[in-house]
């Protein structure tokens, strides 16, 4: 028997701050407007709780433990024990939104669990080494701990994959991740973009542009390098993070790093850029996006999700350009490819080719998602 209106509860990992997966859970919550919201901890200010349709999520015992609205990552190896206590038993319907733990609540056999996946638990899985580098956990006594947990939330995470029906992954570079850690099959939705607010800047000025936490994988300094090799050409650097001393470092009196801006000087920058500049392998990357809808063509690095995001055919409305590697040599090429054939990149395109993305095409896309596989009753 199908019921007529489903009962939902909608599950995230951790609600700390508003970034792309907590977009992804605010989005479902305004087509799925009854339904509850649960995760791991909760600590959202009020702006970004009335994003959430002022819903405060029902959260595990790990939201009561020592600093764990600052520190919740070092509770990652109990996660997957607190994500089991979460009680979702009395709704017909579990949405989870899962980069890390949150596809592992535990749901029965009549009851249809959908996971949108913004990834596998990227350091536990094809990554690991990378992060352990990064963290300077790659030797020693203590990278031998971690590598042990990362290890057993492999095994939790490849089990727990049993009790989902659905995977919807945020890009088919993720469905390819999915099918290669899970073996399981995922659709595609792309994640919401707020294209909207963004406008075309149809004048353009003679400076390239990149926006980013200054993390190692964002490859901030690698642009910042690149344009230290070419100093006829400006870039400027929005964002701030643990690498802001080693990007300053690497940089020349072409470059201006600007630091935290808000959202409307990272708009401006957008609209007045020749280019925008990303050097990061993302499993989607909604920055890009973002350029793309101020008109704006993107130079990238041609690996994971900016490969669906940015069309860099010249004869199809092209929007943008790849470099193959992530080093200086090969973005100074594609920054030399791009002015060769910057008459190209026409504005328009760019936009038009962003609001494929838009987050009203993704609640129209996840509402007819979710009504089809609960109509049809297809479990896994």
């Amino acid at each position: 028997m199908i019921i007529e209106q489903p009962s939902i509860a909608c599950v995230t990992d951790w609600l700390v701050t508003y970034a792309g997966a907590e977009k992804v859970i605010s989005e479902m919550l305004k087509v799925f407007p009854t339904s509850e919201l649960f995760a791991v901890i909760d600590f959202l200010n009020d702006d970004a709780r009335a994003k959430m349709l002022n819903k405060r999520a029902q959260t595990t015992f790990i939201q009561k433990l020592p600093n764990s609205e600052k520190k919740y990552r070092n509770y990652l190896p109990l996660m997957p024990l607190a994500i089991e206590q979460l009680d979702v038993s009395n709704y017909d319907i579990v949405l989870s939104s899962s980069h890390a733990v949150a596809k592992g609540v535990l749901t029965g056999p009549d009851q249809l669990h959908i996971s949108y996946v913004h990834s596998p638990i990227r350091y536990a899985w094809d990554l690991q080494h990378q992060y352990l580098r990064e963290l300077g956990l790659d030797k020693g006594i203590k990278a031998i701990i971690v590598r042990w947990l990362l290890h057993k939330i492999r095994m939790w995470d490849y089990r727990t994959a049993n009790g989902v029906d659905h995977f919807v992954a945020n890009s088919k570079f993720i469905a390819r991740r999915i099918k290669k850690v899970y073996g399981r099959d995922a659709d595609v939705i792309y994640p919401p973009v707020e294209t909207d607010r963004f406008t075309i800047g149809e004048l353009k000025e003679d400076f390239y542009f990149t926006a980013s936490r200054m993390v190692p994988y964002k490859k901030i300094d690698l642009i910042v390098e690149a344009f230290s090799h070419m100093p006829n050409k400006k870039l400027v650097v929005i964002g701030d993070g643990p690498d802001m001393e080693k990007v300053k470092a690497k940089a020349k009196g072409n470059i201006e790093i600007l630091g935290y801006q808000s959202n409307e000087v990272m708009q401006d920058c957008m609209r007045r850029a020749k280019a925008f500049v990303f050097a990061a392998e993302e499993d989607f990357g909604i920055t890009p996006v973002e350029a793309q809808a101020c008109g704006t063509p993107v130079i990238a690095y041609g690996k994971g999700g900016s490969l669906e995001t940015v069309n860099s055919d010249f004869s199809a409305k092209p929007t943008g350009t790849f470099f193959n590697k992530q080093d200086v040599y090969s973005i100074v090429e594609s920054i030399d490819l791009f002015e060769k054939n910057q008459n190209l990149y026409l504005p328009e395109n760019c936009r038009e080719n962003a609001l494929r993305f838009s987050d009203s095409r993704f609640r129209d896309e996840i509402d007819t998602y979710v009504k089809n596989k609960w109509e049809n009753r297809t479990f896994k």
